[in-house]
């Protein structure tokens, strides 16, 4: 057992109100230079919509992260054999046309313009060319609409779904949307690592923060291709990528990350967990209907004793570990098991999790009257507008069951607390709600208070950052800096 710890997080999606402040907060901080206009380490979608860069989860398109082959994984979008060939273009990359061309205005016509008939405007600029230009993108030009045919059509996570389920998702009377929150995954397995050929991109030990050593980088931009989050960006101006560094140096003065700080919904978790590195090809190798359980299988119990001795072997702080059995992590991915990783069949691991949105139910015509009652308690879980299908497509690798348990399990403790503190809802049915969710009143009521009740201690769990005891420390600098998945233990080329 190679005993890791890893920052985590988990978004609560039934939370989210859309109002982009992490996604200001992190560009007011980290991405106000030059040559980073277009980059938004985190931003806010809305789903169904076709997402930023657009479509960035057709990997048909943009051929990121891993594909098993002859039983084992190995990259998509390039390898030894392919690398040479793309070196001064990648088709697999995403353009400007994908992302879109940065703006700003002549404010200097709003002062300077003569006096005239009618009010002076001011006109968009490129912040790439300089030049006026007429805008036709951005960042969430589907903000809000990402549930209309005109954008949510264009969602690769409608595959699969039937034409009366996609009616049911764009039919104007009953339109519904929700947010999607992103930023890096900092993943188990991340494949921007593992295809830089560089040694540039690197996954801290103590943490498991991927970064960018700016030095080392030489535009290759195998991690943009790679990444099938598209969360690596290109520095036009300093010809280097770029990419969400989870503010460790805020981590590292037990400050929580400048996009956890200053959510407005509270939507978001962080805290620590303990994995097995020398599971993780093992797992990455999973059929794809196996592979939410096998990554919830590699995440360890932290107070499990023979995880506690590995833990020690590895030089892991006590500190950290009384983290891990805090982590509010752990309990909503290990113990409750609402929260879903994205897209887990791109096979990075990654270690964001979310706990989907309930949706308003889809009410039937009877008899010239609407109803939405029904004797099966969950049936505004499987009547909701939002189709099963889309959500298993987005957090489930297409496996249902797991986003409805996490629904079920939702709708039981909304129903349990209202029978206790509004009283106007039976308590025995909704006891006999919480067991066929597979909940108990306990787990209900913990579910409950760090949820809705949570302080922000309880929210951040931020161990303290022992750098000079760091993991890198046991091996060679030159070797860690050069790491991939699969534990540290191979170099940038192991898969490709």
């Amino acid at each position: 057992m190679n005993v890791r710890s890893q920052i985590s997080m988990v978004f609560h999606l039934d939370k989210c109100i859309g109002c982009h402040t992490c996604s200001i907060a992190c560009k007011n901080i980290w991405t106000d230079r030059r040559g980073t206009e277009y980059m938004w380490w985190n931003n806010v979608e809305t789903k169904p919509g076709t997402g930023y860069p657009a479509k960035w989860e057709d990997q048909e398109k943009f051929k990121g992260g891993w594909e098993k082959q002859n039983g084992k994984i190995r990259l998509k979008s390039t390898g030894k054999g392919r690398i040479v060939t793309n070196i001064f273009h990648n088709p697999h990359m995403p353009s400007m046309d994908d992302y879109y061309e940065p703006w700003t205005y002549d404010y200097q016509h709003l002062f300077n313009a003569p006096e005239g008939p009618d009010q002076p405007t001011a006109k968009p600029i490129s912040m790439v060319t300089g030049d006026y230009i007429d805008i036709e993108s951005g960042p969430n030009w589907d903000d809000d609409l990402g549930g209309s045919p005109v954008y949510g059509k264009n969602d690769p996570n409608l595959e699969g779904l039937t034409e009366e389920q996609k009616l049911q998702l764009f039919s104007i009377e009953q339109l519904v949307f929700f947010y999607f929150p992103r930023i890096c995954n900092h993943c188990m397995n991340p494949a921007c690592v593992a295809s830089c050929p560089s040694g540039a991109l690197y996954k801290r030990g103590e943490d498991g923060i991927v970064l960018v050593d700016q030095k080392r980088c030489r535009a290759w931009r195998s991690c943009i291709a790679a990444c099938p989050y598209k969360k690596v960006f290109f520095n036009w101006f300093t010809g280097k990528s770029e990419k969400c560094i989870l503010c460790y140096p805020r981590l590292e003065t037990g400050q929580a990350p400048a996009c956890f700080h200053s959510c407005v919904g509270r939507i978001r978790y962080l805290g620590v967990v303990l994995y097995d590195a020398d599971r993780l090809e093992a797992v990455a190798n999973l059929p794809k209907e196996q592979l939410i359980d096998g990554q919830r299988d590699l995440i360890l119990d932290p107070t499990d004793e023979h995880v506690l001795e590995g833990a020690r072997k590895n030089g892991i702080p006590d500190s950290v570990v009384k983290a891990a059995q805090e982590s509010p992590v752990y309990q909503f991915v290990k113990v409750w098991k609402l929260a879903l990783p994205p897209h887990i069949e791109f096979r990075t691991l990654p270690m964001l999790f979310y706990v989907p949105p309930m949706a308003p139910v889809m009410a039937n015509r009877k008899n010239g009257a609407l109803n939405s009652v029904s004797d099966n308690l969950f049936h505004d879980i499987d009547d909701a507008r939002v189709p099963m299908r889309f959500l298993a497509n987005l957090f489930g690798a297409g496996q249902e069951g797991k986003v409805a348990y996490a629904l079920r399990k939702q709708k039981a403790v909304r129903w349990y607390r209202r029978a206790v503190t509004v009283g106007d809802v039976d308590l025995e049915t909704a006891e006999r709600m919480l067991r066929e969710a597979d909940c108990t009143i306990k787990e209900a009521m913990a579910i409950y208070e760090l949820t809705s009740l949570c302080t922000f201690e309880q929210r951040f769990v931020i161990p303290p950052m022992y750098r000079e005891k760091a993991l890198e420390a046991l091996r060679d600098p030159h070797e860690v800096k050069q790491s991939a998945g699969f534990g540290f233990l191979s170099g940038p080329r192991r898969g490709m």
